[in-house]
């Protein structure tokens, strides 16, 4: 019997599957194979089946074409069927049929690049039973925590799976899609491309004293772009600006980090960050506005056209206003991919004519609706 089609699946945004399948068909190209992706548009997840992927190739496509849109990529074969509607009465078993699909994967393609395994240890570090991010997926996730707590326990006894520290990343992780409540994609991801959170969503709570739900934007942005880095790229006594502040919620992420903020916005700040005297507000327009000497971070999440934002950030970066900049593209209706690809191009354009080394980052945040949020920082030289 021939071996089922390898595919790569990628969780997205509900209404934005055009979009990561254009992210998918990137990895593809640059993975040097063919694709054919399936994006049925408010799925809230995108399929691209496979002629080939290895262990060498798809690394380093991730690495040349980083997803925009697609929060998480595994590799994994589906969707299969895990029980006969007609011939299963009361509760039927997924258990069983689940643990014969992950016995009869194949994990060579993803977990190559992955730590090695030693002696005895499991070959996941951590066991994602995820669903759709759609209100038909909602309505599954109790059905997915309960198969999760079976699972694991069956996993560890079989030497499949191991505990992991929870404040490191996973370095193998086993996905289960559950397409609905009968069907089921089985496959694997594995670092450094794997994504850090079950469906690429970090778990953040809305901190009292934040002005504005924005807040989240920010912090996820944080966590996604530095990592375990955010220590020494974010720290107490830092210089930041806020450009269009108001009402406050950005800022209030860097001031409560001990950063001093200058909050540019014709705006008022709202709530305790109003009175933070860490923060200085100024009545400006942030788009004209720049600092008397270099910051450490410009943050912007102005409502403006997305190239002007972008120019905005090549020129605060480029002529050395600011170190780095974490910033938001809010998208058109139509032809979002290629207005994010025209913002990358625009940036980095403007820091190669500034002679800048520098990195960028692109990503729809779990927080972001119609935007993507970016991150620049330069380099040494």
């Amino acid at each position: 019997m021939p071996a089922p089609p390898r595919l790569l699946v990628a969780h997205c945004r509900a209404g934005f599957e055009p979009e990561a399948s254009n992210d998918l068909q990137r990895l593809a190209a640059e993975a040097g194979t063919d694709i054919a992706v399936d994006a049925a548009v408010g799925g809230g997840f995108v399929v691209g089946t496979t002629s080939r992927l290895d262990s060498r190739s798809l690394p380093r496509a991730f690495e040349r074409a980083p997803p925009i849109f697609a929060r998480s990529v595994f590799t994994a074969t589906g969707p299969h069927r895990l029980f006969e509607p007609a011939a299963s009465k009361g509760r039927p078993d997924r258990v069983a049929p689940l643990l014969q699909l992950i016995d009869g994967f194949a994990a060579d393609v993803v977990l190559a690049s992955g730590a090695p395994r030693t002696r005895g240890q499991g070959r996941y570090d951590a066991l994602r039973l995820e669903t759709p991010d759609t209100n038909d997926g909602k309505e599954l996730s109790g059905l997915a925590r309960a198969l999760a707590a079976r699972l694991s326990s069956e996993l560890t006894v079989r030497n499949l799976l191991h505990e992991h520290d929870a404040g490191t990343p996973p370095q193998a992780c086993l996905h289960i899609l559950l397409a609905d409540g009968a069907h089921a994609y089985v496959g694997a991801s594995a670092a450094p491309w794997a994504s850090r959170w079950t469906m690429g969503i970090p778990r953040l709570r809305m901190p009292g004293g934040a002005p504005s739900r924005s807040t989240l934007k920010l912090a996820e942005a944080l966590v996604t772009f530095l990592g375990d880095r955010e220590a020494d790229l974010l720290r107490a006594g830092m210089r930041a600006v806020d450009l269009g502040a108001a009402p406050g919620g950005w800022t209030w992420q860097l001031a409560r980090r001990g950063l001093t903020v200058v909050a540019v916005d014709n705006g008022p700040l709202k709530g305790e960050v109003r009175d933070d005297p860490l923060v200085t507000h100024l009545r400006a327009d942030g788009l004209a506005y720049l600092p008397k000497r270099p910051v450490d971070w410009m943050v912007c999440d102005i409502v403006e056209q997305p190239s002007r934002i972008a120019a905005l950030v090549a020129r605060w970066v480029g002529e050395g206003h600011a170190r780095r900049a974490i910033f938001n593209l809010k998208l058109p209706m139509k032809k979002r991919y290629d207005e994010v690809r025209r913002c990358e191009a625009i940036i980095r354009e403007g820091l190669a004519k500034a002679r800048v080394k520098h990195t960028l980052g692109l990503r729809q945040l779990y927080h972001d609706r119609e935007e993507v949020t970016g991150c620049v920082m330069r380099e040494p030289a």
